[in-house]
């Protein structure tokens, strides 16, 4: 089902203070990741999507990875307790909004689950165990959900979404170390190239998928599988190790 809404929320002054452990975090930039952020935005609303923009959160660096507070399924919304202590509190002010559209429920301890674990296919969801999102988590989100959730377990990850991203119909994008996995037997998977592993994580909207500048092997292989691609670049974002899924909640 095609979204007709896109929760986002801008950097803040204080993005360059994010979690990461990536090699150019102390050089992320607030002002680039905003000038990032509106085009990110203004293209979600060329797509069709009605942006639902909230206010900056200074007291949050991670909070325009906004994606991590909620999971929505089934005209449903989860509430994440986040496993960082630093990004709890973020999830507040996502609550009140969906809250307005549809049902909420928070993820209860000593669960905890970020969206940017969560995968949502046809049929099921899937998501990763992983150092953001444990099993009882996982539970909490498909008792309320109220559909099938496989996990994949991967206690070395952050987020499952950096390594596999779902397209549509039976077409998955994929790190290589993730093609063998069972969770995602039976849909045709476009591998990405370690040396291009950031180009894992694409938003699709319809038929066009949206992907992270500079990639131009992985870009070209979405290409011939019958999507249109737009690259835009979300370089400070990778710095603060956040990419495209990241940046909104759609619903």
């Amino acid at each position: 089902m095609v979204p007709k809404r896109a929760i986002v929320r801008p950097p803040s002054r204080s993005f360059s203070r994010c979690i990461s452990s990536h090699p150019l975090r102390n050089t992320a930039s607030a002002k680039k990741a905003k000038g990032q952020h509106s085009a990110y935005c203004t293209t979600l609303g060329e797509l069709g999507l009605e942006l639902l923009t909230m206010k900056a959160e200074d007291a949050y660096p991670d909070s325009c990875f906004v994606e991590d507070t909620a999971v929505v399924h089934n005209n449903k919304a989860i509430i994440a307790r986040m496993a960082a202590k630093s990004r709890q509190g973020e999830e507040d002010t996502v609550e009140s909004l969906l809250g307005q559209y549809i049902p909420v429920r928070r993820i209860s301890e000593p669960g905890t689950l970020e969206g940017g674990d969560v995968i949502h296919l046809p049929d099921r969801l899937i998501s990763g165990v992983s150092q953001r999102t444990n099993v009882e988590g996982v539970f909490q989100m498909s008792d309320w959900l109220e559909v099938q959730v496989d996990a994949v377990r991967d206690p070395y990850i952050v987020h499952l979404k950096s390594h596999v991203t779902y397209l549509s119909g039976k077409t998955i994008v994929c790190r290589k170390s993730y093609a063998d996995h069972p969770a995602l037997e039976g849909y045709e998977l476009l591998i990405v190239d370690d040396n291009e592993a950031y180009a894992a994580n694409t938003l699709t909207i319809g038929n066009v998928v949206i992907m992270p500048a500079g990639f131009e092997r992985t870009a070209e292989t979405v290409s011939e599988a019958g999507y249109e691609v737009i690259c835009l670049d979300v370089s400070e974002f990778e710095k603060c190790e956040g990419a495209l899924t990241c940046l909104s909640i759609l619903f």
